[in-house]
């Protein structure tokens, strides 16, 4: 399938200057209010010290890593890199997963992977290059691996019968990017950062939030559980809706709804199952099912500057297709390697080497991870259909492992 040409430059001219005007009048009048964080939604989790970790002997008692290309992780690894390496050396990498140090502990293997990024990479060498500096940790327990992807959204500057839902802004900050693209809907938009903590239904019924672009009922509401979403408009224009803030209410799975309701039988709950439940039944069923989701999730707009890189994952760096996992923070600390073993949708057995570099609402617990399978409607069909065990072997450096073995 062809994608639109991606270009550059500005959003249309606006047709309407009064609106504009009082656009500009309105952020003027809330650039100096403070916007609250989004309220926690629990305590914060103690520290991970209660991890059951074991230290292997090798790589030899992997099972799958002799045959896997590490390549694409090894990349992935050299994004988190980046991030790593500006962190001051005595900052633990998080301080509640004591098993991950602290920067300065990476600091080393981290400057050595990019300067091997920098030259020509085979599978053998990226495989060398994890065996001589880390060492393989047992994660204790079974746990699960879901998929996410970043769709592909068909989006209108202005609304239609069609396109009918707004992609909004985080209230009371003023959204990057040209100022004519944040017309459309505008007279009805509130800015007031409180309204950020409404559930969904408010939100919508209250026009909480300048509408950035507008899309299918559908495709929004998926692109807010994926987290970004890349919009292409009707004229070939492509922007990224990155994740700016959600609103604090719990994740409510409308698959499962549909479950216990018996809407959908057994099993039949991937995304392509739940999507054609909707088209089925219409606006009139789709509208309260969202809404007993409380969730919503705001966007900011970005340019895609590389369309060969994937969306920022919270580590701030791109995600690699099949080499980034979304973790639970908890537990775990962004940029270290994982080696998983598992399954992947239609592909049966699967072992392979990610990076943590991301965290989502659902993903919670110390073997809990959501593989970046990648943006497009084929990886948005893989990622909706993968539901498998896993489990997980991190990869920390020598030195580290060490450490923990001596206090284990």
């Amino acid at each position: 399938m062809s994608r639109a040409t991606t270009r550059t430059g500005g959003f249309p001219p606006c047709a309407r200057p009064s609106a504009l005007a009082a656009l500009c009048l309105t952020l003027v009048l809330t650039a100096c209010a403070s916007v609250p964080d989004a309220p926690s939604t629990g305590p914060r989790p103690p520290a991970a010290s209660s991890l059951d970790l074991r230290v292997l002997p090798g790589f030899d008692a992997l099972e799958g890593w002799q045959t896997h290309d590490a390549r694409a992780a090894l990349s992935s690894f050299g994004q988190s890199c980046t991030a790593i390496l500006r962190r001051p050396a005595d900052r633990p990498l998080n301080d509640r997963a004591p098993h991950a140090g602290r920067a300065g502990d990476w600091h080393d293997v981290c400057r050595e992977a990019l300067s091997l990024l920098a030259g020509n990479l085979d599978a053998r060498s990226a495989r060398q290059f994890f065996e001589a500096r880390f060492r393989p940790v047992a994660v204790g327990g079974e746990g699960r691996l879901t998929g996410y992807y970043e769709p592909m959204v068909e989006a209108r500057y202005y609304p239609d019968p069609e396109f009918s839902m707004a992609i909004r802004a985080r209230p009371g900050l003023s959204p990057r990017g040209d100022m004519s693209q944040l017309i459309a809907g505008l007279d009805a938009a509130r800015f007031g950062g409180a309204d950020e903590a409404r559930p969904r239904a408010e939100i919508e019924a209250m026009n909480i939030g300048v509408p950035l672009a507008w899309g299918r009922p559908i495709d929004v509401f998926f692109m807010q559980i994926q987290g970004s979403g890349r919009l292409v408009f009707d004229d070939g224009y492509q922007r990224r809706a990155a994740f700016a803030a959600h609103n604090g209410h719990p994740y409510v799975s409308i698959g499962r709804l549909l479950l216990d309701r018996g809407e959908l039988p057994p099993g039949q709950a991937s995304k392509h199952h739940i999507e054609n439940w909707l088209i089925r039944n219409g606006p009139t069923a789709w509208t309260p099912l969202f809404n007993e989701n409380p969730r919503y999730v705001f966007f900011d707009l970005q340019e895609i500057a590389d369309p060969g890189a994937g969306p920022m994952g919270s580590q701030g760096v791109p995600l690699t297709p099949m080499a980034s996992l979304a973790i639970d923070p908890a537990f775990h600390a962004w940029g270290v390697p994982v080696f998983i073993q598992g399954e992947v949708s239609g592909q049966g057995r699967w072992n392979g080497l990610v990076i943590a570099q991301d965290a989502g609402g659902a993903i919670t617990g110390p073997v809990r991870g959501d593989l970046f399978f990648g943006w497009g409607d084929e990886a948005g069909q893989t990622a909706g259909r993968q539901n498998s065990f896993a489990r997980w072997h991190l990869l920390l450096p020598s030195h580290l492992a060490a450490r923990l073995a001596r206090t284990s």
